[in-house]
């Protein structure tokens, strides 16, 4: 047990921006990682020229790193927005316009998790509304998830740090999964378990283990305060993470912390170098 007991994928959206993106995935394997995840690269166009799609590819082959995870267009992230997916008029045209360009990026580099954020609410636009557009864009999401062979990943955010974003509880989340699932019936919409969001919420990470891990398809970890590499906060990752493997999920757990002053390749120094490659 505890963190040489899972398999861990690095953010590069997150850790390594020191570097181009292109040089991201060989500076995550010379750290010793062979999985990365990514929110989607191309903040400014959910459609970005079929060359820049080919060289992310081939920067990812060359550097024999594994692609676990994607982001589809969600705005700009980093930045004001949170999702594309229930905000209606053209970041709802953009999120479609995306759907097939990242399913179908993801079936060329073998990832099987897309992740759609949801979206802020908007002022002047009905909740229910923006629900509405939200769970009908999700079941096209799903479907071309399936198509490709992935899951459709739901995420929870925290309300300190995202105050618009309508999903900031477990339970919140998992209401839409079970939605999205009863609405294609294909199964394949899942919960983004975030300890590092769910513990600003003040949610009972142990608690949403065992409630959720079930119909959880992908975690992430940061530390709180501060979203930091873990053994900088006061979480109990290592405990939580083995919980996680004791309700019976097998699935990657995401590094999405901020390094700090240092380098991203000096954040490592919790995780043993002989437990970073994943089996």
């Amino acid at each position: 047990m505890g963190y040489p007991d899972q398999r861990f994928d690095v953010n590069l959206s997150i850790l390594f921006t020191e570097l181009p993106l292109l040089e991201r995935p060989a500076a995550a394997a010379a750290a010793g990682f062979t999985a990365v995840e990514l929110w989607w690269p191309w903040i400014e166009t959910p459609t970005p020229p079929q060359a820049e799609l080919d060289a992310l590819k081939k920067a990812l082959d060359d550097a024999g790193t594994q692609l676990v995870g994607l982001n589809f267009y969600a705005g700009q992230l980093p930045g004001p927005d949170r999702g594309a997916l229930s905000v209606p008029g053209a970041e709802s045209d953009r999120f479609r316009a995306n759907i097939e360009v990242a399913a179908d990026f993801a079936a060329s580099v073998g990832c099987t998790a897309l992740n759609a954020l949801y979206g802020n609410r908007v002022e002047g636009a009905d909740p229910q509304v923006q629900d509405a557009l939200a769970l009908e864009n999700l079941v096209l999401a799903a479907r071309a998830a399936d198509r490709v062979g992935a899951i459709l990943l739901v995420e929870t955010l925290n309300k300190p740090e995202s105050p618009l974003y309508p999903l900031v509880g477990a339970p919140a989340a998992i209401e839409v999964v079970d939605k999205v699932n009863a609405a294609t019936g294909l199964g394949n919409a899942k919960f983004l378990l975030d300890l590092y969001h769910l513990s600003m919420n003040g949610e009972d990470l142990s608690q949403v283990i065992k409630a959720y891990a079930a119909k959880t398809g992908h975690v992430q970890i940061a530390d709180n305060p501060g979203r930091g590499a873990p053994g900088t906060g006061s979480l109990p990752l290592e405990r939580l993470l083995d919980e996680l493997k004791d309700a019976g999920y097998p699935g990657w757990v995401g590094l999405e912390y901020k390094p700090g002053d240092r380098p991203s390749a000096e954040s490592f120094d919790w995780l043993p170098a002989s437990a970073r490659a994943a089996g």
